[in-house]
């Protein structure tokens, strides 16, 4: 594959996209081997997970990435249906994008998680795994990369309307769009 361009695959439920999320997609252009980031929403989150529609995190995600050049969302786990599975998606891509050498983008929070992936072996030999340290949950108490901030946290401020402590921790466009929406109300 070489010459192909590098893309990180920085997928996720983004329920809703917060200010780590667009740092940790900064972070990942500024020192990892690739030319850009596609951001990719969960269609249907494989271990059922609450979450608002997909329509909305897409269109959340839209307005989150948006300042980013070389960033881009892409609907793939819609126009591929039902569960999403990593590595669904990362083969409809290579198919989809035989040129690209691929890179997963992952935070340190999921890695214990992997053994309950579904083949992750397989999804390592097509996306190798660029994993971002986050606070909270760094194996290197040295190397806390991203902001301590979870989307659990941001439905628990959205829930309670806490919009002053909401500001630092949301994409301004994201936090207008939830309010104009009404989303995230019942503390989803």
């Amino acid at each position: 594959m070489t010459g192909g361009e590098r893309v990180g695959v920085f997928g996720g439920s983004f329920n809703p996209p917060h200010v780590a999320h667009v740092l940790a997609a900064t972070y990942a252009l500024l020192v990892a081997p690739i030319d850009r980031v596609l951001v990719v929403p969960v269609f249907k989150h494989p271990f059922s997970k609450e979450l608002v529609s997909y329509e909305d995190r897409l269109a959340m995600c839209e307005l989150a990435f948006r300042d980013l050049e070389r960033a881009s969302v892409s609907p793939i786990e819609r126009e591929l249906g039902g569960e999403s599975l990593t590595l669904k998606t990362l083969e409809a891509l290579a198919r989809a994008n035989p040129s690209w050498k691929m890179r997963l983008i992952l935070g340190s929070d999921v890695v214990s998680d992997l053994p309950k992936w579904h083949r992750f072996d397989r999804i390592a030999e097509i996306a190798e795994p660029f994993i971002l340290e986050r606070r909270g949950a760094t194996s290197r108490q040295d190397r806390a990369l991203l902001p301590e901030v979870s989307s659990t946290e941001v439905r628990g401020l959205l829930a309670s309307g806490d919009r002053l402590g909401l500001e630092p921790l949301l994409p301004r466009a994201v936090l207008e769009y939830i309010f104009e929406r009404g989303l995230y109300a019942s503390g989803r």
